[in-house]
């Protein structure tokens, strides 16, 4: 499975781990479906480390999962946030996962195991590029312009048998 944010700077797309994280990934895709994540601002920036969004309250400390409640982890030992481009589940701390989640500019090892790895940018860099050179706010890194994710597609697997 895919899916396509279309963002105010354009668009990304982001091949989703189903099989490997299906918990987040069906929290996620359920999300997206139900349109939670539409007109939701992009709350957090920061250049060369992530880009962070999903709180439908723009604040950073809000949403929730599918379920109404946070839950839990999923690691692979094969996932690793080696590169930019990974895409994550945010969390306040171990099994803390709601609605929100961020992208990276580069390989950061130090999230390793500690954030649940669902996705992987496979398209929009152009996107990513100009989303990390936005500017922003010196305390909060929140964008100095609201930037917004405006809706998201979903996509079937065109790989899948």
């Amino acid at each position: 499975m895919s899916v396509t944010l279309h963002t105010d700077l354009g668009d990304i797309k982001i091949e989703l781990l189903c099989e490997l994280i299906p918990k987040a990934s069906e929290n996620f895709l359920a999300l997206c479906a139900s349109g939670y994540y539409n007109d939701c601002v992009i709350h957090r920036n920061i250049k060369g480390f992530m880009v962070q969004m999903g709180d439908p309250e723009g604040t950073g400390k809000g949403g929730t999962s599918i379920w109404g409640r946070k839950f839990e982890d999923e690691f692979h030992e094969t996932l690793k946030h080696s590169t930019r481009g990974i895409v994550s589940m945010a969390n306040s701390g171990p099994d803390t996962n709601g609605s929100q989640f961020f992208i990276t500019y580069a390989r950061q090892p130090h999230l390793d195991m500690k954030y649940t790895i669902f996705g992987k940018v496979i398209d929009g860099w152009d996107t990513l590029d100009d989303l990390e050179k936005v500017p922003v706010h010196e305390k909060n890194y929140r964008p100095l312009s609201d930037i917004f994710i405006r809706r998201i597609t979903i996509h079937a697997n065109p790989l899948a048998a």
